[in-house]
């Protein structure tokens, strides 16, 4: 049977050469990066060259840069190690602002830092494609507002949220109260993940403080992430037992992690214009087939301003679950929403958020394409997929 891997916002398969590159950490150059002997002067020799090729990608400095064991690793030292510093400074209450569509790695955060007596938090709503405004940031912004976190593509609907205004308006509120000498700082977080393949993470040009990225989700390995934090800024760390990444990031380095994200992010950054014309052609191709030959289909979003390789499509009168079902059993993979969030009965929070109704966002499946495939296995999806759900909404109950 052929296979047909569409869920490449959940993982991407490993580039050959990133493996290459990583194979000798695991055996020959096995030693601890912080060891002062020759196989730890070699693996903290690749960690460093890691580092710099990151620094490269970000175009930041390269001790800018802190690998952590993923993105949600990364969020949490970035949201809860910022704010945990800020507290030490007595500034009283503060105020923090995120967006309803975040990552669990980020909502989850913000959502424990709101039972704190001192701190506020504000939710961004989003409208019906998924995107927040920039006027409704504006106008969130108080005076002892300290911290935005905003993701700069979602992952379930490829949303590209308008972060370069964000930043904008951010850079204006901290000019405003440098001049009336005003105490409280302002951070800007994102959480670039679902970026990384197909847009600029140049974080001078998008004017971030601190930037989460993943490893998995850029054809590297799993179990490995960068956070990108800001000269001067100040952290503190959320887990201890030793003093690895500055502090920040206790735990013996994963060498041969580090080495595949370190030349995952070369490939991503020679390859995105390329994969983004590609990719974005067979997802549209994919949207377009299936609206033509399946009825009630909707896109979950808007085609102007979705990320190149994300299809989130909603079938009415069906559950999402069964159609992901059906199509594996026809070897088509694919996902109803985050792969974190798998298993979960509720629906997706980020569908609800943009004011899709329950029953509709049940429905919803998400594909999304890699450089890997090709216009036959689009043209397999659109074949098999009509046959699936017209045999599942003849079987679905009637209300």
């Amino acid at each position: 049977m052929q296979k047909i891997y569409l869920d490449h916002s959940a993982t991407t398969p490993m580039n050959e050469k990133v493996l290459d590159a990583m194979m000798p950490y695991f055996t020959s150059e096995f030693g601890n990066a912080t060891s002062i002997h020759t196989f730890g002067q070699k693996a903290s020799l690749a960690v460093q060259r890691a580092r710099e090729n990151t620094a490269l990608f970000l175009n930041c400095k390269a001790s800018e840069v802190v690998f952590t064991s993923g993105a949600t690793e990364a969020n949490n030292i970035a949201i809860l190690g910022l704010i945990k510093a800020l507290q030490k400074n007595n500034l009283g209450k503060i105020h923090i602002i995120t967006s309803t569509i975040e990552h669990p790695a980020v909502l989850e955060c913000f959502q424990l830092l709101e039972k704190e007596d001192d701190i506020e938090v504000s939710y961004l709503p989003v409208n019906s494609k998924g995107i927040v405004s920039k006027d409704e940031f504006e106008k969130l912004i108080k005076d002892n507002t300290v911290f935005v976190s905003m993701m700069y593509v979602n992952n379930e609907t490829g949303a590209v949220q308008p972060i370069l205004d964000i930043a904008k308006t951010i850079k204006k509120v901290k000019e405003k109260r440098k001049k009336e000498g005003a105490k409280f700082p302002l951070y800007f977080h994102t959480d670039a993940v679902q970026a990384a393949n197909f847009f600029s993470c140049d974080v001078k040009d998008l004017g971030v403080d601190l930037m989460s990225l993943s490893g998995h989700k850029i054809s590297g390995p799993k179990g490995v992430g960068v956070l990108f934090v800001k000269d001067n800024i100040v952290l503190e760390p959320i887990q201890f037992g030793g003093h690895q990444e500055k502090g920040l990031r206790s735990g013996t380095l994963n060498v041969p992690g580090i080495v595949g994200i370190g030349e995952a992010l070369l490939f991503a950054e020679d390859r995105r214009k390329t994969n983004s014309k590609k990719v974005s052609g067979l997802r549209d191709m994919l949207i377009e087939g299936v609206t033509e030959n399946i009825p009630d289909v909707v896109l979950n979003g808007d085609m102007d301003n979705i990320s190149p390789f994300h299809a989130n499509l909603g079938f009415k009168g069906i559950e999402g679950e069964s159609i992901l079902l059906d199509l594996d059993f026809e070897g088509i993979a694919v996902s109803t929403g985050s792969a974190c969030a798998s298993g979960a009965l509720n629906p997706s929070h980020v569908l609800l958020a943009m004011g899709i109704r329950k029953e509709d966002a049940h429905g919803a499946i998400r594909f999304t394409l890699g450089s890997s495939n090709t216009e036959k296995e689009i043209e397999t999806v659109i074949e098999k997929l009509p046959k699936i759900i017209k045999r599942l909404r003849k079987i679905a109950p009637k209300n």
